[in-house]
């Protein structure tokens, strides 16, 4: 049996690299690394290095134990820290470059009629036990309620409703300068995209979100809408990214934002005490029509809270779309939730690396999010029957969206995550969708020689 198991073990192994390979190749990740800065200076190629690192996670290892100590890598430690340390090697552009492939990809199985959405979310880099990491600060945590010693990942991702890939982010420390536990300690050509980061990381976060959606739209990749947590939801925020596309997110109860209803500014508490709601246990209690302090029109949904005798709002820039749509498309937004627990949990973002260095952990949380990529490619891979090749795609169905029962499930179950104070329900939750994620992941790399041999069969036949 221990024969048998290790000879499975070795051959799952082993299909798991080629499918790594297919990915570095399919998608010219050597070639990508090249246009982005990142080539060779001496020694082994940025491709093997960058490879080696990629696999760390799939082999059960963590930087010490799989690049520090592993005396069968043809390189030294100090090969791989200066591939994430250079301050001149462009990692927004390697990133960039490699969604916009990843996203046409995803558009051929999808319609054109579906919407596509850019998400966007931040989450915490937790740095608790660190006290000369460069740009460390002082976060406040808002799962948790408390401040810790990290980053802010500010993320924008791309959806279709089936997969969800990570776009673009910003590493953020704080703009304040007495919350920042360390500065900024290398001296920098100011031309360096090192630099540039660094800059981006002191400045106020919610100042980045027009940048980044200017440079993913100039990109060519294709949405629809822009979805946000209650975070974003400021009047300005809303009007600035409404010239780009539609915004639709959670909005919250505060006594500085004020809304137009009835010739009267109110807040969005007082806004839902004077509208007239739908009677009986209807899951979407009302919507209303009305105007910011920056003079737009904006649709204003209330949903009946599923755990709480209480309501959600979400706000639309888009005043003619049906309250319904509103809140189906916006359940698209759970899915960069996921994504954060999936790199964390399982493709160890925060506890690979214990790297010092702000460029070090921008280049490592780049190959991080490849990962993610690479998975979100198989999941779509083993779930969509169109990749199979094309008579599969002439004669199988597009893969399913989001209905509107799965999008209030998603909303509530978010909205619960949100004020939970032990999270034990909520994190089950995240956890069961990870792992399904992950064995779906898994499931595909362990039966793709199985399926490609009888799909070959199949057309001899």
């Amino acid at each position: 049996m221990d024969i048998t198991r290790q000879h499975q073990e070795r051959q799952e192994a082993k299909r798991l690299q080629n499918r790594i390979s297919s990915f570095i190749g399919d998608f010219h990740i050597g070639t990508l690394l090249n246009k982005s800065g990142i080539r060779k200076l001496r020694g082994v190629s940025p491709l093997t290095l960058f490879s080696v690192i990629f696999m760390l996670p799939f082999a059960g290892d963590n930087f010490y134990r799989g690049i520090v100590t592993n005396a069968d890598l043809p390189f030294k430690k100090n090969a791989a820290y200066e591939l994430l340390k250079n301050p001149c090697h462009n990692w927004r552009k390697f990133m960039l470059a490699l969604v916009v492939q990843v996203t046409n990809y995803f558009s051929l199985l999808t319609s054109d009629t579906r919407e596509k959405v850019l998400v966007f979310d931040d989450s915490t880099y937790d740095r608790s036990r660190s006290k000369v990491v460069e740009l460390l600060a002082w976060i406040f945590d808002h799962n948790s309620g408390t401040k810790l010693k990290g980053f802010k990942l500010l993320t924008l991702g791309w959806s279709d409703g089936a997969s969800f890939l990570p776009l673009d982010f910003i590493l953020c420390s704080s703009a304040k300068a007495e919350k920042r536990v360390q500065g900024i300690k290398k001296e920098l050509d100011k031309r360096t995209c090192g630099y540039k980061r660094r800059l981006e990381a002191i400045t106020k976060s919610t100042e980045h979100l027009e940048t980044m959606v200017k440079r993913i739209l100039a990109l060519g990749i294709k949405a629809d809408y822009i979805l946000m947590d209650s975070w974003f939801c400021w009047p300005a925020i809303l009007a600035k990214l409404g010239s780009y596309l539609p915004v639709i997110c959670m909005a919250k109860n505060m006594p500085k934002v004020f809304y137009r209803y009835q010739d009267q500014w109110v807040t969005l508490g007082k806004l839902y005490t004077r509208i007239k709601k739908r009677p009986g246990k209807a899951r979407i209690l009302a919507s209303v029509v009305v105007e910011t302090k920056q003079k737009q029109q904006v649709k204003i949904v209330f949903v009946r809270h599923r755990h709480k005798r209480d309501w959600l709002a979400i706000v639309s820039t888009k005043i003619d779309l049906p309250s319904e749509e509103i809140i189906r498309i916006y359940g698209k937004r759970w899915d960069i939730e996921v994504f954060f627990k999936m790199m964390k949990h399982h493709l160890n973002l925060e506890k690979e690396a214990q790297l010092r260095d702000y460029d070090g952990i921008v280049g490592h949380t780049t190959i991080v999010m490849t990962r993610y990529i690479f998975l979100a490619i198989e999941q779509r891979c083993h779930d969509d029957q169109r990749t199979i090749g094309g008579l599969f795609f002439a004669c199988s169905e597009e893969i399913k969206d989001l209905s509107l029962i799965e999008a209030l499930q998603r909303l509530l179950t978010l909205a619960l995550d949100k004020v939970r104070s032990s999270g034990a329900f909520a994190e089950g939750v995240v956890i069961a969708m990870i792992d399904a994620i992950m064995g779906a992941a898994i499931e595909f790399i362990q039966s793709s020689k199985r399926l490609m041999k009888n799909t070959a069969l199949t057309s001899i036949g």
